[in-house]
């Protein structure tokens, strides 16, 4: 146990970090490992693999991940945002090498091949695409005469054009409501507003005509016609829980489930631990989404405020979308549930995420007193 009377970096960390979202974000990343069990066997023994193949391999990503996540978690708010600036950077450019010699998988090309894993590049544009978004907005907050607005729609932009381009229209739609979320709070002109959801509307309509893949899914969950052999099953295996579920190993519809360890692991978790189990891990995420919001609420920092509040968002609205296919109230997409389904790209994101928010969300007894004075100062009354 770390002593308060401690004054290193680890106890430091120790009585500064969110013990809370610690908790909350470990338990998902157990909860996933778990549930690798119930929902990847049948797709590996499908396929011709060992049926532990992707129970190893998410074995593999864990630790690195949780490493990730700790390590991220001493920062300073400072070096949160210059770790961004780098990482958006490489994400970016590794999105535009996909584009030309990317693996293509479905007629998308989302994935770089390296060695025996693939990298999806936009999974980790995902948390610094935030940060960097956040202190654009800032930056425009703080001084005015800097377009910081300006280049974050530029740079929304950049980003939306690479993932229409793959095509990736799930990860377009997160991306955009994270990015109009921020950009509400950080004071966005109701003009604005308009023409944002006009354009996005639009883009949407756009999408429908253009995309095969896009006109089939809407389609299918408008009118229900074609072929949904893969959200009947989903739905399937959820009744076939109940409250209580069939019990650990004893589900039966996830056997016959296309992509049951990534896109329809809710499905899985509901039919051998049931309803009341979901609901749990629904709550988990709600947790995390209100308590990051809470503290950016809190926050006198602008910088802190967009940024958590837009990665709480950004979590919470992907686990959204992923459990929303899952019930049939939106269309298919292809968006995993937060460090629950398979996928190490996925995974070292989300925890990179997590990392991100635990900085951002350090108790800093010297900079709140360091604050408190210069709002003292700016309303006329004298420094402590």
């Amino acid at each position: 146990m770390v002593s308060r009377a401690d004054r290193g970096p680890l106890a430091d960390w120790f009585w500064t970090i969110d013990r809370f979202f610690l908790v909350a974000f470990v338990l998902l990343m157990g909860v996933g490992f778990m549930l690798s069990f119930a929902a990847s066997p049948a797709v590996a023994e499908r396929i011709g693999l060992n049926s532990f193949h992707f129970v190893e391999r998410h074995a593999l990503f864990l630790l690195p991940s949780l490493v990730v996540m700790i390590g991220l978690s001493f920062l300073t708010p400072r070096q949160v945002r210059r770790t961004a600036i780098v990482l958006l950077i490489i994400a970016l450019a590794l999105m535009v090498l996909a584009l030309f010699f990317g693996v293509e998988v479905k007629g998308s090309r989302r994935w770089i091949g390296v060695g025996m894993f693939s990298i999806q590049p936009s999974e980790f544009m995902k948390p610094a695409f935030v940060v960097v978004c956040a202190w654009l907005f800032a930056e425009h907050a703080r001084q005015p005469e800097i377009p910081g607005n300006l280049f974050a729609i530029i740079l929304f932009g950049i980003v939306a054009a690479l993932l229409v381009a793959q095509p990736d229209l799930g990860q377009t739609i997160l991306t955009s409501v994270v990015w109009g979320g921020m950009f509400f709070m950080a004071g966005m002109p109701w003009l604005w507003i308009v023409m944002l959801g006009g354009v996005g509307a639009g883009g949407i309509v756009t999408a429908y005509y253009m995309l095969p893949h896009v006109t089939a899914r809407f389609d299918k969950f408008l009118t229900g016609e074609g072929d949904r052999f893969q959200i009947e099953t989903a739905h399937e295996a959820i009744l076939q829980g109940g409250w209580f579920g069939q019990g650990p190993g004893e589900g039966i519809v996830k056997r016959i489930l296309p992509d049951s360890h990534t896109d329809f692991v809710f499905s899985v978790a509901a039919e051998e631990f049931g309803i009341i189990f979901c609901m749990a891990l629904v709550a988990i995420f709600a947790f995390i989404v209100l308590r990051g919001l809470n503290h950016a609420f809190k926050e006198r920092n602008d910088f802190n405020r967009f940024a958590v509040a837009g990665l709480v968002l950004q979590i919470g609205m992907q686990s959204l979308i992923n459990i929303g296919v899952n019930l049939e109230l939106m269309p298919a997409k292809g968006m995993t549930l937060p460090l629950i389904s398979y996928g190490g790209s996925s995974m070292i994101a989300i925890c990179i995420t997590a990392g991100f928010i635990l900085a951002l969300t350090r108790h800093r007894p010297e900079k709140r007193a360091q604050e408190r004075s210069l709002f003292r100062v700016a309303q006329g009354v004298p420094a402590e």
